[in-house]
């Protein structure tokens, strides 16, 4: 039987940059957004904050677009603050690319395995899909959807109780299978 596990956002990652005020090294997301126009050309930003200062840094959506290009339905969730166009820009790779920022998932992120009713069994073939584009270590999620410990994971990977068409010992962010053999 095939069960499924998820991966999910708690909430929104923070934002790896250089503070400009203090020097630190990590912003929060506020979920807030800031609009320019000039005359036919719009400006937006995602504003985060540092989290050991609390200066504002913005990071450029769009930079001098004409106004009739953007959909309406962007500029009404730019105009209202949509946490949830947050945390699709965070996702975007040109977003990410054009402001030179990464982000970090720590603490971000659950696995949700169902329940612990498949602990017992002593073949589970596993289906993990992610909601969001959260880099993981496979390794890791398998260890706590089992209950095992990461030296027992990379264990059964070596002695071939473990499979997987992907390579579970890198970070992953994409869909992937797995067949545990205890």
């Amino acid at each position: 039987m095939l069960e499924n596990w998820v991966v999910t956002p708690t909430c929104l990652p923070l934002v790896l940059r250089r503070c400009h005020a203090c020097a630190s090294g990590r912003f929060r997301t506020s979920g807030k957004f800031r609009v320019n126009a000039h005359h036919k050309l719009i400006d937006a930003w995602l504003l985060v904050l540092c989290t050991a200062c609390g200066e504002t840094a913005k990071l450029t959506v769009l930079e001098r677009v004409n106004v009739r290009s953007v959909p309406p339905e962007l500029l009404d969730r730019l105009h209202d603050n949509d946490p949830g166009l947050a945390a699709e820009l965070l996702q975007d790779p040109l977003v990410r690319r054009r402001n030179r920022i990464a982000l970090d998932w720590a603490g971000a992120w659950r696995l949700d395995t169902g329940g612990p009713d498949h602990l017992d069994r002593e073949v589970i073939d596993v289906s993990v899909r992610f909601a969001a584009r959260i880099p993981v270590r496979p390794v890791r999620l398998i260890a706590e959807g089992c209950g095992l410990s990461r030296a027992e994971t990379e264990k059964l990977i070596t002695e071939g109780g473990l499979v997987s068409a992907v390579r579970l010992n890198g970070k992953l962010s994409g869909d992937f299978t797995f067949l545990l053999k205890r």
